[in-house]
């Protein structure tokens, strides 16, 4: 549990992390109030399609009475915990029961002149208690129902071919915080030749604006040639600070076709509802797993949220012992 004093509840700064940091749920909240919802929020552009089965809902406590926190009140404990800090502000995004009955979990975007960052609170339904923080999986093996939901990623893959161990990269092609990860990522690959990586599109629609476009073109090339969609990767990459909202087309053209793709074909197949709901369901499974910044690393399912602040050596001891688990 975090420290409840100032400074060790203090979000730690995006650019200390290392990460690009976004909350899909609370996607517009600065254009309009944060309202209490259970409902998500599609990112813009995502295809139109039949909603599916709705998933089934976090159970609510036995004592039917019991009631989620309201928004007023959960600012009341933000403004009265941490007023002292003229420089921290929180907006409350979501309010609902979590996956452990009795406990709502409430979700708020803390701000500072450095940056925005993801809150998390787990509240008792006594109304009294509260617990700051992610909640994590527990068990012997804490990590198993993630790789079984892991099987589903599909992106372009680096690696060996008969893997002892999978990572699987969430990452936004946009995201500052990815394209410095890459050279610690190929270190670990070059130092651990049995494992294989799937790059799963995550786009930061919210902050990034061309993510989304260059998230579709990279699924296009990946189904046709694994090996020219790494190294469309590899240039998107290597150019992110040349690219603009305006010139996106025709930087991403340029890129395809570095990765010999005909770039009118994958432009058109960008556009495609197929393609649409391919990146929609790769932004899905990342909810489902709760990545909400990038890059999120999951070794073995293991999820791994700050490359940038984890030293190499560290990351390179985690993946060995990952590799010998059973």
């Amino acid at each position: 549990m975090d420290h409840q004093d100032g400074k060790g509840f203090m979000l730690k700064r995006i650019a200390a992390t290392g990460m690009c940091a976004v909350l899909f749920a609370a996607a517009g909240f600065a254009q309009q109030p944060a309202k209490t919802s259970t409902k998500s929020v599609a990112p813009k552009g995502a295809a139109k399609t039949t909603a599916p089965a709705a998933a089934p809902k976090p159970e609510t406590p036995a004592n039917t009475e019991a009631k989620l926190p309201d928004e007023a009140t959960v600012k009341a404990f933000y403004d009265r915990m941490f007023g002292f800090q003229p420089n921290l502000s929180f907006k409350v995004a979501e309010i609902k029961w979590s996956e452990v009955p009795g406990i709502a979990e409430v979700t708020a975007i803390a701000s500072t002149p450095e940056g925005q960052q993801v809150a998390k609170l787990f509240v008792a339904s006594d109304g009294k208690h509260a617990i700051s923080g992610d909640m994590i999986p527990f068990g012997a093996d804490p990590f198993a129902d993630n790789r079984a939901t892991l099987k589903q990623a599909f992106g372009p893959v680096r690696g060996s071919a008969a893997p002892e161990i999978t990572l699987v990269e969430f990452a936004d092609l946009q995201c500052p915080a990815c394209k410095s990860a890459q050279p610690t990522i190929e270190k670990l690959l070059s130092e651990t030749p049995k494992a294989r990586l799937i790059f799963q599109s995550f786009p930061l629609e919210t902050l990034h604006p061309w993510a989304r476009q260059a998230a579709n073109y990279l699924d296009c090339m990946s189904r046709t040639d694994n090996q020219g969609a790494l190294t469309f990767m590899e240039a998107v990459f290597s150019h992110q600070g040349e690219i603009t909202k305006e010139n996106a087309t025709e930087k991403l053209n340029n890129y395809a076709q570095m990765g010999k793709a005909d770039p009118a074909k994958i432009a058109a197949c960008a556009v495609s509802p197929a393609t649409q709901e391919r990146v929609q369901k790769s932004i899905d499974l990342g909810k489902q797993l709760k990545v909400s910044a990038t890059p999120t690393l999951f070794v073995n399912g293991r999820p791994i949220g700050n490359l940038g602040g984890l030293p190499y050596e560290t990351l390179k001891a985690l993946v060995d012992f990952e590799t010998n688990q059973k």
